[in-house]
């Protein structure tokens, strides 16, 4: 049985990542694919990449705080946050 072995990116599974589940996938070159040993997942190099972006979206403005909703169909307004404030 063939080793697994690692990617040229070092990608994560999206699917446990969503999970907060922190996995690296493994690259099969025969089937050109990545793959996850966790949970079976198995994607192309884009899929792979489309998903990691879309989690990317869940955490992009975690040191962010929200200063002002806004009126109606007005995104809300961000401002970073610094250690020690309130």
């Amino acid at each position: 049985m063939a080793q697994a072995s690692k990617g040229k990116l070092n990608f994560r599974c999206p699917r446990c990542f969503m999970r907060d589940i922190d996995v690296d996938m493994f690259y099969d070159s025969d089937k050109k694919e990545y793959y996850c040993l966790r949970c079976n997942y198995r994607g192309s190099e884009a899929d792979v990449e489309k998903l990691n972006e879309q989690v990317k979206e869940r955490y992009g403005r975690l040191k962010m705080r929200v200063v002002s909703f806004g009126e109606d169909n007005e995104p809300p307004v961000f401002q970073a946050h610094k250690r020690g404030e309130q």
